[in-house]
């Protein structure tokens, strides 16, 4: 029963890594446009991944939590503070009234992990909540429904934080999103707080879900940059990306992946127990000159239906970063199938 209980630990702690490794990239992928392409830009491509995700997420996302049946208010901000969670993200949730319910995410802020908080505009900030927050009365098919956000901590403040608001009249579009920083959240008392019922979320299913929140991020964000800012400049994007945060982040993944640095064979098994980790298929290829690995699924990107080959460029961004932090001459090559989809072909031989 050790060994089995020790294995599960170890399979966590491989989901665990994944998720840090997305949850870098994405965050690193804001910054990227915010250097590279500017504020506006960066607004308007974090606008366009909430709204898509809202779209794609909240109402399955209502049923899947147990909250359909709550009034509008309330579901949407019980939604926001049990999906995050789940994500491991520090948020809070305030009930007021059935018309009114608070949702707080207090310091550190998940999104914009570590240092990154202080590139990121307070116009960006505000695109997420118009994307997604103001969105959620749409949705619902309640035209009552706004959110009134009271904080920013990329402003300053001591955290992000707003309420949901059903008032007596439609909202029009620039009303359902407005601020009133004279405003506070209540206290919050997590015993007055929903919970996901044990029976229904298991350690198991939790711990696969925390790893997929933070990629489903990037799921969203590649097929956004590439019809918003087109294939070749959002090729850059994410591969200028994948490759920084490979770079920076290697110790941390191969730790959790149970490897570490060394040659292109090192490099090529922690290849492997990084794909398995992703749920994907890979086997060995070609070992004669040099370590050839076939990846045969790229599962996060299977239901993409607007998938483009440039969407590839953060798999191969990532890879030839995670490779420079193995060893200085590794040097990892990806080979794309037809159309830009698996199978990918990497040939992991020493760089000059």
């Amino acid at each position: 029963m050790t060994g089995q209980s020790d294995a599960q630990e170890a399979k966590w702690l491989r989901w665990r890594s994944i998720a840090d490794l997305y949850h870098a990239y994405f965050t690193g992928l804001i910054l990227t446009i915010v250097t590279r392409r500017g504020t506006a830009d960066a607004a308007e491509f974090l606008f366009r991944v909430f709204r898509r995700q809202q779209q794609e997420r909240f109402l399955p996302g209502l049923e899947k939590l147990g909250l359909s049946g709550l009034p509008p208010a309330v579901a949407a901000a019980q939604y926001h503070y049990l999906s995050n969670w789940i994500g491991g993200v520090s948020v809070e949730y305030m009930y007021e009234s059935d018309r009114k319910a608070w949702i707080r995410y207090p310091p550190p802020r998940w999104i914009w992990h570590g240092t990154a908080i202080c590139g990121v505009p307070g116009e960006v900030s505000r695109a997420m909540l118009r994307g997604w927050h103001a969105n959620n009365g749409v949705s619902l098919g309640n035209p009552k429904l706004g959110f009134v956000c009271t904080k920013q901590s990329v402003d300053g403040q001591d955290g992000l934080e707003g309420y949901y608001y059903e008032y007596d009249h439609a909202l029009d579009v620039d009303q359902r999103l407005v601020f009133a920083r004279h405003l506070q959240a209540p206290p919050f008392d997590a015993e007055k707080a929903p919970a996901l019922p044990v029976s229904i979320w298991p350690k198991p299913r939790l711990e696969k879900a925390y790893r997929n929140y933070a990629m489903e991020y990037v799921k969203t964000a590649a097929p956004v940059a590439v019809q918003l800012f087109g294939p070749a400049d959002a090729g850059y994007l994410l591969h200028l990306t994948g490759k920084l945060i490979g770079m920076q982040y290697f110790d941390e993944i191969a730790h959790g992946l149970g490897t570490g640095r060394g040659d292109a064979q090192k490099f090529d098994e922690f290849l492997v127990a990084l794909f398995e980790a992703q749920d994907d298929v890979v086997e060995a290829g070609d070992r004669r000159d040099v370590f050839e690995t076939i990846q045969r699924t790229w599962k996060l990107m299977d239901s993409v239906t607007d998938y483009h080959p440039a969407c590839a460029s953060v798999l191969k961004g990532l890879i030839e970063g995670l490779g420079a932090g193995c060893g200085r001459d590794i040097a990892p090559e990806m080979k794309l199938g037809p159309g830009g989809a698996p199978p990918f072909v990497w040939s992991i031989g020493s760089g000059v």
